[in-house]
């Protein structure tokens, strides 16, 4: 039982790390920014402030979709993209089972120690 215990854990951590890569990069965070406050925006709108060419934008886009936090969307002779913020809640529920996990390290420690 332990085993599939570990396995899963393992694989929600490769499940993970795309998203966590895919947030690594300053434009792709400024891009979340803006398309998570929002309708859902075309390549020409995310440009607009920025010193990045439509193409670099478009390369950025392109991972954010792989990792699931964006969507492309068709509308028109534009292709609009879209925040998804479930891969983004997936991350918090991670992250706060490893917190939880080494809150209770922690607390092992404590009590080990003050013996």
């Amino acid at each position: 039982m332990l085993h599939k215990t570990r396995s899963r854990t393992a694989a929600k951590r490769r499940s993970h790390a795309p998203v966590f890569a895919a947030l690594g990069d300053e434009t792709r965070l400024a891009l979340v920014a803006k398309l998570a406050h929002g309708e859902p925006r075309s390549i020409s709108q995310l440009t607009e402030g920025s010193k990045l060419t439509r193409q670099a934008i478009t390369k950025h886009l392109r991972v954010l979709e792989g990792a699931g936090l964006v969507h492309g969307l068709r509308s028109g002779r534009e292709n609009l993209f879209q925040f998804d913020s479930e891969p983004i809640q997936h991350l918090k529920e991670y992250l706060d089972l490893v917190s939880k996990q080494w809150d209770e390290a922690l607390g092992r420690l404590k009590s080990f120690v003050e013996k």
